[in-house]
């Protein structure tokens, strides 16, 4: 199974909106005690363990989906973190099929691989009025929102964790479902 936490690179990006597919995937990875590494010329940073493989595209947002035709093979699964503007702060959300919800990260995703993966979504919050779409994305959370963003990253984590140990993906999603920060 490959894991590909959505986000973009660089310390400007680091705490926005736009990266808890990062956050995310980085807690999976302390959580199965591999590191993620940045691999000579290539556009991503990378961790595999037994039979799974952690990923962050170092492609901007956009582009996400670029790396995948390197990475995943026709028989891997695949499981995609994202953000989800949707969805208020601190709330999680799995979904075995669906589109890009407008989202340009899994657009490029549908793109260079299909619409066939699964989808983990963590709230982050529509803009308030008079913001546009990309600066609310693009900074930081405030205190109160950050609080439940941890909180929803590491319930994240700990849901993709048991994807990859093996756990029934129904009940899996069902408790991701119903959590609420």
């Amino acid at each position: 199974m490959v894991v590909i936490g959505l986000g973009n690179p660089g310390p400007e990006y680091e705490k926005t909106r736009h990266n808890v597919g990062f956050l995310t995937l980085e807690r999976v990875a302390e959580l199965k005690g591999v590191r993620l590494k940045k691999r000579l010329l290539k556009p991503y940073r990378l961790a595999s363990f037994s039979s799974h493989t952690l990923v962050e595209p170092l492609t901007y947002m956009n582009n996400s989906g670029r790396v995948i035709p390197a990475l995943v093979k026709a028989e891997d699964k695949l499981i995609v973190i994202v953000d989800q503007m949707d969805l208020p702060p601190g709330k999680i959300r799995i979904r075995t099929k669906g589109g890009s919800a407008g989202h340009n990260g899994l657009k490029s995703v549908i793109e260079h691989y299909s619409e066939d993966f699964i989808r983990v979504y963590i709230g982050i919050g529509r803009p308030e009025e008079g913001v546009s779409v990309v600066d609310h994305v693009l900074t930081e959370f405030s205190d109160s929102d950050f609080s439940l963003i941890k909180k929803a990253v590491d319930e994240a984590a700990e849901r993709v964790v048991d994807i990859l140990n093996g756990e029934r993906l129904e009940l899996v999603v069902q408790k991701a479902n119903s959590f609420q920060a």
